[in-house]
């Protein structure tokens, strides 16, 4: 089956490739993410797969637009609610819809699905909306059991490992954490 797979980040990445690619899928990443928070963040990210993919004899899409203000307006709103995961999610999850369903691909996945700080519901939830919106079904997968695996083979391979989820809000919460005195998000 060709599968089209959002990627969020090359990490990531290296559990999904490998089950899928032992099921027999033929694998297209493709990597649409403006939640990710700076844009030197964004480009690292991008550059990180970019050289896996090279490694991996991955073909790679990329989303040449970095679309931080669409983000923002679509979630600042949100942005104390755990709901801003969720339009994340369906932002990027319709963009990867949209162009496994131009591209004829026979089914689309994440590899959000990897992460064990993600909202796998919420993922599936969406994602399976957007599967019956454009025609395309949603692979759903849990890679969660290789999450740890994979994040020790990007280490070998030397790939950039990112400290946050990629969105502003997740980089204050995570760093915000580390300052002794700090637990009062209110407070820079």
């Amino acid at each position: 089956m060709n599968v089209l797979m959002h990627i969020c980040c090359g990490p990531c990445s290296i559990t999904p490739l490998e089950r899928l690619g032992e099921q027999g899928h033929k694998l297209t990443g493709f990597f649409y993410n403006p939640n990710i928070h700076p844009y030197r963040e964004w480009r690292l990210r991008a550059d990180t797969l970019e050289a896996l993919a090279g490694q991996q004899n991955l073909d790679v899409v990329f989303e040449k637009e970095y679309d931080l203000e669409g983000f923002l307006e679509k979630t600042l709103p949100l942005s104390r609610s755990r709901e801003r995961c969720r339009q994340c999610y369906r932002m990027r999850l319709e963009r990867s819809a949209r162009f496994a369903a131009e591209t004829h691909a026979d089914a689309f996945t994440s590899t959000l699905l990897v992460s064990p700080y993600q909202q796998h519901d919420v993922i599936r939830e969406e994602a399976e909306a957007l599967s019956s919106l454009y025609g395309v079904p949603f692979l759903y997968q849990d890679f969660r059991p290789g999450f740890r695996a994979g994040m020790a083979r990007a280490k070998a391979l030397g790939l950039y490992m990112q400290p946050y989820c990629g969105c502003i809000f997740s980089e204050r919460e995570r760093f915000q954490k580390r300052r002794p005195g700090r637990e009062d998000s209110s407070v820079p």
